[in-house]
């Protein structure tokens, strides 16, 4: 019998005005984040269309100036259990930085987020890039770079360590002995290390991953090794196939070192996915969000993009070539060779470049985008992808009813959930405890 066919994984990046900055303009559109019912649909749709998560992001600074999402939202593990209530099956992801926790803390949240939620639970661990964030946690600066994800690791370790306290079968309950737990079941974890002393154990049981999906999104030398050696999950930021190639290449290589298989780690790039009955009229869609934002400098995003200064060129006229001695470099030669071919304006090729806060962009029919996903998956360039419908629920409606189901008949994407946890969707094996490891091993 052969292999199973490789398949893709699924997430929806959730803010609730959509992830367009102006999506929220939209007719029909959520104009809040504010709104549980809002966010419950959101979390329906994307179980309808069988996803593997729904993640919410988190920030520790306001700005008024930011995305409206930013700006006004809920605590993320706060909402992700709320949701665990209106669904069965997609799984639930939320960040929490490493920088403004305790890990006994983050330990217990989502070890009780994956038992209220019958094992659909994912910790994003970041560790909060926004030198404003240490303002609110009585810092007068931020954590140097590096220094935080030295902290970051031994947090990690800590909170895996915490929920590996609890053998599973540790509370027997026996009412006739009056024994209610196995204490040989149960340990302490007694760290201490350079930022941490931590004595454990939780104060509940096992989860019922075992360990809570963790999802990873650093991409410095140092995010990628945390990743290579705890993540489950890592969402990337992309634009073209060949580099994404590379860098989805690098990260699976890193893995080795610490004895992991790289299919033990989907890597899901973000993508804006533009919808419209033909390429022409998704680009009109795309044209219309972005003549809602006013570019300051709309050639200098150009060029920061393509590599060449495209400045004193009308943006509703063509696409200046790039200079002679950038043929030889792919980037700037395929999106100008892609222009030319589909008559962009360098307005078009702004709204392309510009819309999704540096994530990648696709505008096109059902069919073109089914064709462009379908070919970073074959390419290993992907193992799935993060959604970012540019507003909700409209474009992501539109995705689960327009590119799902051709995703499913070319057998690319689930038609049905296989089990019931988030590691079940991902193709991962429940975590046994690292004690009983240790034991199963010297058996």
């Amino acid at each position: 019998m052969g292999a199973a066919k490789r398949q893709m994984h699924l997430g929806v990046f959730v803010l609730g005005t959509g992830n367009h900055m102006a999506g929220w303009r939209m007719p029909g559109a959520f104009t809040t984040h504010m709104e549980l019912p809002a966010m419950q649909e959101i979390a329906r749709i994307a179980e309808r269309g069988k996803f593997d998560l729904v993640f919410i992001s988190d920030s520790m600074a306001m700005d008024p100036t930011d995305h409206p999402s930013f700006m006004c939202r809920f605590e993320p593990t706060t909402l992700i259990t709320a949701l665990a209530a209106c669904t069965t099956h997609v799984g639930l992801g939320a960040t929490v930085s490493t920088s403004f926790s305790e890990p006994f803390n983050v330990a217990r949240m989502f070890g009780s987020i994956d038992h209220i939620s019958g094992g659909r639970a994912a910790w994003n661990v970041v560790t909060s890039s926004n030198p404003k964030a240490a303002l609110n946690f009585n810092l007068d600066e931020h954590i140097e770079h590096e220094l935080r994800y030295q902290r970051a690791n031994e947090f990690v370790d800590v909170v895996r360590g915490l929920w590996d306290c609890w053998d599973d079968g540790a509370i027997i309950a026996e009412k006739a002995s009056g024994r209610f737990i196995d204490a040989t079941k149960v340990r302490p974890l007694d760290h201490q290390g350079r930022f941490f002393r931590v004595r454990g154990p939780l104060n509940m049981a096992r989860c019922p991953q075992g360990h809570p999906v963790i999802i990873q999104a650093g991409g410095s030398p140092s995010g990628l090794e945390l990743a290579a050696r705890t993540a489950d999950v890592v969402f990337s930021v992309v634009q073209e196939l060949a580099p994404a190639k590379a860098a989805y290449a690098d990260l699976k290589g890193r893995m080795a070192k610490y004895g992991r298989d790289p299919d033990a780690l989907a890597i899901l790039p973000g993508v804006m996915l533009i919808i419209g009955d033909s390429d022409a009229e998704a680009r009109e869609t795309l044209a219309k969000l972005q003549s809602w934002i006013t570019p300051t400098n709309a050639a200098t995003l150009v060029a920061s993009r393509i590599g060449y200064d495209v400045s004193g060129h009308p943006l509703d006229g063509p696409v200046p070539p790039p200079p002679a001695a950038l043929n030889s470099q792919t980037f700037p030669s395929v999106l100008y060779e892609m222009a030319k071919r589909e008559k962009m304006t360098l307005r078009d090729l702004y709204n392309l470049t510009a819309a999704a806060r540096g994530h990648w962009v696709v505008c096109g029919t059902p069919q073109r985008i089914t064709d462009t996903l379908e070919e970073w998956f074959v390419e290993r360039a992907a193992d799935g992808y993060n959604i970012l419908p540019a507003w909700f629920p409209g474009a992501f409606d539109d995705f689960v009813d327009r590119v799902v189901p051709e995703l499913q008949r070319r057998e690319l994407f689930r038609r049905q959930y296989e089990g019931t946890t988030l590691r079940d969707h991902l193709g991962l094996a429940r975590v046994v405890a690292a004690a009983r490891r240790v034991a199963m091993g010297a058996a």
